[in-house]
């Protein structure tokens, strides 16, 4: 089983917008795909409330973290964790993820709060020696503003490498009222939005095999 978990001490990033495209995009290629919610707000567990029976299914998933066990029978299994990783349960589950996906909206205080995620990372043995994956989304960017160019500058200084960049757009609000992603509802208008996802998805589906 192939594990992302989506982390990152800011809260507000757009965790459980990369967890539930990621999840919906695995489910759309025909994996068995469960989706996980750490957070308290459970904001990607009601988001598969609302999912459509006619959508690729994908399975909500309990972790049951005392035990240290993970499902059983799920070809992908994708994590969104909460703002903090000061719980044990978080740390277990980003030191046995296979890949870290960490989103980062153009602001001061998400430099800061990515800064001090990075220093909890490279604790842990698994990171710090390279066996496993991990890529930065640069989140809710607007182009030819200062915040994102300077969102450009702080990331081309981390070791990590920017897997996708995804625009601003009032079409994630609506997908996520209808328990869908922009791949699967949004017409036309979301056409150059679902592009900016490809490069995301293509390095997952490498990083996976």
């Amino acid at each position: 089983m192939y594990i992302v978990a989506v982390a990152n001490n800011k809260g507000g990033c757009g965790k459980t917008t990369v967890a539930t495209h990621i999840a919906a995009h695995f489910a759309g290629r025909g994996f068995r795909t469960g989706l996980a919610d750490l957070d308290r707000q459970q904001s990607a567990r009601a988001w598969l409330e609302r999912r459509p029976a006619t959508a690729p299914p994908i399975a909500a998933v309990d972790l049951d973290i005392e035990d240290g066990k993970l499902p059983k029978k799920l070809d992908r299994l994708i994590v969104d964790c909460p703002a903090a990783m000061t719980k044990d349960a978080v740390k277990d589950v980003v030191r046995r993820a296979d890949t870290v996906i960490v989103p980062v909206l153009p602001s001061a205080f998400d430099e800061d709060g990515t800064r001090r995620f990075l220093k909890q990372l490279g604790r842990l043995k698994t990171i710090r020696h390279n066996r496993r994956d991990v890529a930065f989304v640069a989140n809710r960017t607007r182009v030819r503003t200062r915040a994102t160019d300077r969102l450009e500058a702080f990331l081309a200084d981390l070791a990590f490498p920017v897997a996708a960049r995804l625009r601003d757009t009032q079409q994630y609000a609506n997908a996520v009222a209808e328990g869908v992603t922009l791949f699967e509802t949004g017409g036309p208008r979301a056409h150059s939005h679902r592009d900016d996802w490809r490069p995301l998805f293509d390095l997952l589906e490498r990083w996976a095999d």
